[in-house]
């Protein structure tokens, strides 16, 4: 562990740990206790699960957890809630917000998703349909929302509707926290191409929010959201990872195990991917770096549109490498995971969930705009709705 304040941090975990062995502890009073000691986000303020330093040290700090045994918060399945709904809340929310949520967020206790899209509204978010009518203290919220990704197993979820449609579709938006044990809630499974239903449309029919739980000002929602759609496209493509992880190295590891399907042509294509994931691999490094001193921009765009585009061709070629052994599908019984077991899975899956990643976090199309208009400063896109009132923009 190196870096400004990396060395006391060691110590203090040293500290932590012979105060709670973790073979001895209660799972959840540990984790409590790790995130009250500010050993959970280290860059995240003091009394906020932090303790104010480098987001740079978070790596070293839960491999150091790790190697002791140290119990896990189930980041595989609250990826949306640790990654999505926590820097938000943290950005957004009011004091009494940040004591309520972050606290089980973190520890794994209550699991979170994301009412963003709705059946005429992906790639167009600010087009979003969903009324949330005021009433008294409460907002009375109905609509369809779709594409969300653990809704069957979720607790709470970040929820953006549509206040004032007498505005334009950008500025008529609030952001919300919702309880999705509130009667009103109806989540179905949408089975996919992998057989699996990991997706889920929501229906949401005269859902009550008290205002408490309101994220940000009335009308922000749109400036919210874009906090938390950063965040997303950096958890999904902007993961530093170490040389060959991920599809390149499952590539490899057949390229070299499995000599008897090389051919020249094929030895091309995965020479031109390894250097392209490499490149990729490096840029995440740079952005972990920027991140560390504050929070993710448009950049992060450009890494998760990378970062589908190399799943993709990865994928496709591990197939390609395979052989008729690629046809194979292992089971396309369908089943409600608690997460994406997208390396745990055979080839077949993995060619066909990787079809996914150019729309989750963003479509590839909205992320080239993104990235010509925010990165590199190319005129915007022509948009006649724009400055239309929401209510007489047709639908």
């Amino acid at each position: 562990m190196t870096g400004p304040g990396a060395q006391d941090l060691a110590q203090r975990i040293e500290d932590f740990l012979a105060a709670h062995p973790p073979a001895t502890t209660d799972p959840l009073d540990f984790l409590r206790a790790r995130y009250d000691a500010g050993l959970a986000w280290v860059a995240y303020p003091e009394g906020r699960g932090g303790s104010g330093l480098s987001r740079s040290l978070q790596r070293a700090v839960d491999a150091q957890f790790a190697a002791a045994g140290a119990p896990d918060n189930r980041s595989h399945v609250n990826g949306i809630g640790l990654g999505m709904a926590a820097p938000t809340i943290l950005s957004f929310g009011t004091p009494q917000q940040i004591d309520r949520f972050l606290r089980p967020l973190w520890t794994g206790e209550e699991i979170w998703c994301q009412l963003f899209s709705e059946p005429g509204a992906g790639s167009d978010l600010a087009g979003l349909a969903t009324r949330a009518v005021r009433d008294g203290d409460d907002w009375i919220v109905t609509g369809q929302k779709v594409w969300t990704s653990g809704a069957h197993n979720a607790q709470w979820a970040i929820l953006v509707a549509r206040t004032d449609p007498d505005q334009p579709k950008h500025k008529g938006l609030t952001y919300f926290l919702c309880d999705m044990s509130d009667p009103g809630i109806d989540v179905r499974p949408l089975r996919q191409i992998t057989g699996e239903a990991e997706f889920n449309e929501v229906f949401l029919t005269g859902v009550r929010i008290p205002d408490a739980h309101r994220l940000g000002e009335v009308g922000q929602g749109w400036q919210v959201a874009n906090a938390t759609l950063n965040n997303e496209r950096v958890a999904i493509g902007g993961r530093a990872a170490q040389r060959e992880d991920g599809m390149i190295g499952v590539v490899t590891r057949t390229w070299r195990q499995r000599p008897e399907l090389r051919t020249p042509g094929l030895h091309d294509d995965l020479l031109r991917l390894w250097v392209d994931s490499e490149v990729a691999r490096v840029t995440a490094l740079r952005l972990s770096q920027k991140l560390a001193s504050g929070h993710p921009g448009p950049e992060g765009a450009a890494m998760k549109l990378s970062f589908a585009r190399l799943n993709q061709k990865l994928s496709g070629l591990e197939l390609e490498l395979l052989g008729e052994d690629g046809l194979r599908y292992g089971d396309w019984t369908m089943v409600r995971p608690d997460r994406v077991d997208f390396y745990g899975r055979d080839a077949g899956y993995r060619y066909l969930r990787a079809k996914g990643n150019s729309i989750e976090g963003g479509t590839s199309e909205i992320l080239k705009n993104i990235v010509a208009e925010r990165v590199l400063g190319l005129p915007p896109e022509h948009r006649v709705d724009k400055d239309l009132p929401w209510k007489d923009v047709p639908k």
